[in-house]
């Protein structure tokens, strides 16, 4: 993990005052002292006219707009000072203060299972995620995700949206993740993802000999008929991923992508449209492609790497709390390095 100094030039928006009780962080047999949260906003004109629960919404978008109006009729969530209705239109000057101890956000419950941890702080967690780690649970996946791992490590993240993530990457996807340990690094971490401003590279090796790199910006949303793939589809959101290449083969590229937004498969769907899927994918290609005149060894490494070869690499972003510009490197999994070997050898371009 490399870091560079900047000027914490970045004040927030919200003045936080989060009051915790001291707690044995190793003690996972009891719960954790609840966290009692005080935050202050001050609304300008560009609010004007707008509903007060969409504008807390918005303020606070680590929480949903139901737990903000139930806080509003709850006296939690004050109005200069008074208690006021979710549909109140803002006159654009006034003061939001919420007052309030944070419960459990979720119901996933507390799993020892290890973290491989790149970097630590009061604030942040960055973790280099394995292959096969679902990330959050799901239907059909209640245990031995990334948040039941959470939960154990760090109890007080059970007060935490999704328990402290900002981002997610997919279960047969290797690499770096950022997850905030407080409601302010939440906060941050959010506002700096939806204004593109985190950096994200992944690395992936791709079927097809690419000539150069170049930018991807194609609209995605859920397929109209499979549910499990996303599509380029017109009214998508809008996706933008910029990649260069890296190393080329006689059938094969390895690539570097950069995200410019995170959009669920994203890189995946993306590199299928142009003509290059990843090697491994189970869900955009529907067979392993063997090239002719393939080598057994060659052969058998492609029948049997079963996922998607997408590493995320690189993971740069501002440190919540000191304005710090941070940089961390995560290596490549070892089954990615494998591939990688074969395909130096038996694949070599000419």
């Amino acid at each position: 993990m490399t870091s560079a100094q900047s000027s914490n030039s970045n004040s927030p928006e919200n003045d936080f005052n989060l009051l915790e009780d001291s707690e044995d962080a190793d003690n996972h047999t009891s719960a954790p002292t609840a966290t009692r949260l005080s935050l202050q906003f001050q609304l300008d004109e560009s609010y004007l006219g707008q509903r007060i629960d969409q504008v807390a919404a918005t303020v606070w978008n680590d929480f949903s707009r139901e737990k903000l109006k139930q806080w509003m009729k709850d006296g939690h969530l004050l109005v200069n000072g008074n208690i006021v209705k979710p549909k109140y239109k803002c006159e654009g000057n006034e003061t939001l203060a919420l007052d309030v101890e944070l419960e459990a956000q979720t119901t996933a419950q507390p799993e020892n299972i290890p973290l491989n941890i790149i970097y630590e702080d009061d604030d942040i967690i960055v973790i280099n995620k394995p292959v096969g780690m679902i990330v959050h649970p799901g239907a059909g996946n209640p245990n031995g995700t990334l948040v039941n791992a959470l939960l154990y490590h760090y109890p007080k993240s059970v007060e935490l949206t999704r328990a402290g993530l900002v981002h997610r990457i997919d279960k047969d996807t290797s690499g770096l993740l950022v997850v905030a340990k407080n409601l302010e690094a939440q906060f941050s971490l959010s506002k700096q993802l939806a204004k593109k401003s985190v950096y994200r590279i992944y690395d992936l090796i791709c079927y097809g000999t690419m000539i150069a790199g170049g930018t991807i910006d194609e609209p995605i949303k859920r397929h109209p008929v499979d549910r499990v793939k996303m599509a380029i589809l017109p009214g998508g959101r809008d996706a933008v991923t910029h990649y260069n290449v890296k190393e080329r083969f006689q059938n094969f590229t390895r690539v570097q992508a950069q995200l410019e937004t995170g959009r669920t498969h994203q890189i995946r769907v993306h590199f299928t449209y142009i003509g290059f899927p990843l090697v491994g994918d189970p869900v955009y290609v529907s067979r392993v492609k063997v090239p002719a005149g393939a080598s057994e060894t060659l052969t058998t490494k492609l029948r049997s790497f079963k996922r998607q070869a997408l590493h995320a690499t690189k993971l740069g972003l501002v440190h919540p709390k000191t304005g710090e510009e941070m940089m961390f490197e995560a290596p490549w999994s070892d089954d990615f390095i494998e591939l990688l070997e074969v395909l130096r050898t038996e694949n070599k371009a000419y």
